[in-house]
């Protein structure tokens, strides 16, 4: 069955929502997969941008499988046995969005206010002392596709520990939700790709790696709390 309206992420929504379109999950990443990446080369290509080839192909693949594991979570969370206010808390409220605006507009103000300041900006490392409009366009698209899925695994971690102490379940219930949990901890785990191109920024790379220890802690702790109730 389709999930229906309200139990998808926006992510979901927008692609179910092209009209006179019907992609598959597999279709629709592989599609995004290949927009971003073919863009990524040929700009680099154009302007003779080889290292920022390199961190765009990982952004773009870092975001592809970001989407595959939103769908794995996603599957497993709105299965009809979890609680319902655990899913519309999930899904419904929207959360998500706003933390993944949130790192957006801290993310753009870190990088052309206060990285600037420093000896090597990320930004002119990347692109030059004069970053073409498109490369610059594209690249503020994949970095909000990575704060997008950032901030949802984030959402994720944080709804699957308030529901594992709110809530106890039954054997089968509590399978689902513990799949739910190690596809939360996978989904931090995606970010580490990126770490690699962040060890001159350390502002950023402490961000990122913090984001993804809290996802490992919280939805860790979430896996402990099903465990420990004694669900095998």
């Amino acid at each position: 069955m389709d999930p229906e309206y309200g139990e998808t992420w926006a992510y979901e929504s927008i692609i179910g929502a092209l009209p006179g379109i019907d992609l598959s999950a597999g279709e629709a990443i592989a599609i995004q997969l290949a927009v971003f990446e073919v863009s990524v080369l040929a700009l680099a290509w154009y302007y003779d941008l080889r290292a920022a080839a390199l961190a765009g192909t990982a952004a773009v693949v870092v975001a592809a499988l970001g989407s595959a594991e939103m769908l794995r979570i996603s599957a497993a969370a709105r299965r009809p046995e979890t609680p319902e206010s655990y899913r519309r808390l999930l899904f419904g409220s929207s959360i998500e969005v706003v933390l993944s605006v949130l790192a957006f507009i801290a993310l753009v103000t870190h990088l052309f206010v206060f990285d600037t300041r420093s000896p090597d900006p990320l930004v002119e490392t990347l692109f030059g002392t004069d970053p073409p409009t498109l490369v610059v366009y594209l690249t503020l698209l994949v970095l909000w596709d990575l704060c997008y899925r950032i901030a949802t695994g984030w959402w994720v971690a944080i709804v699957g520990l308030w529901r594992s102490v709110r809530y106890r379940f039954d054997d089968r219930t509590a399978g689902v939700l513990r799949r739910a949990d190690r596809e939360s901890v996978l989904f931090g785990l995606l970010q580490l790709p990126l770490l690699p191109f962040l060890t001159d920024h350390p502002v950023l790379f402490a961000a990122l790696a913090a984001h993804v220890a809290a996802v490992l802690v919280i939805s860790g702790a979430s896996l402990g709390l099903l465990w420990l109730r004694g669900y095998r």
